[in-house]
């Protein structure tokens, strides 16, 4: 199995910045997908940002040039930082892994919380 942990999410004014970081541990082989997702109060988890294997990544049209996806191959973690935020943004932010016949189990996410 493999256990991802999320950290980096915060309090902060609209037009601010925060960066997501996600550490994944346990058995991590064939990775497809490493992506971001979110879920606000009364919706639907929804998937924000996405790098595949190769390197191409995919973002929602919502975070579309203020979201940026990175991952560290060599330590298995994924970030995602955030600029120009918005109150729409705020959610609980997760992370999730894909790979070859498995998916991590979800973590507890990590709260963002962006004031007008």
């Amino acid at each position: 199995q493999v256990q991802l942990v999320e950290s980096g999410g915060g309090l902060v004014q609209a037009g601010g910045s925060l960066r997501l970081s996600c550490a994944a541990s346990g058995t991590i082989f064939g990775i497809r997908t490493m992506g971001w997702y979110r879920q606000a109060p009364g919706k639907e988890r929804e998937l924000v940002a996405v790098i595949i294997s190769g390197g191409s990544t995919n973002y929602a049209d919502s975070v579309k040039g203020r979201f940026t996806i990175s991952r560290d191959n060599a330590n298995n973690t994924l970030s995602l930082q955030m600029n120009s935020l918005k109150p729409e943004d705020t959610a609980v932010y997760y992370c999730n892994i894909h790979g070859l016949g498995w998916v991590a189990d979800w973590g507890q996410g990590t709260q963002v919380t962006v004031s007008s």
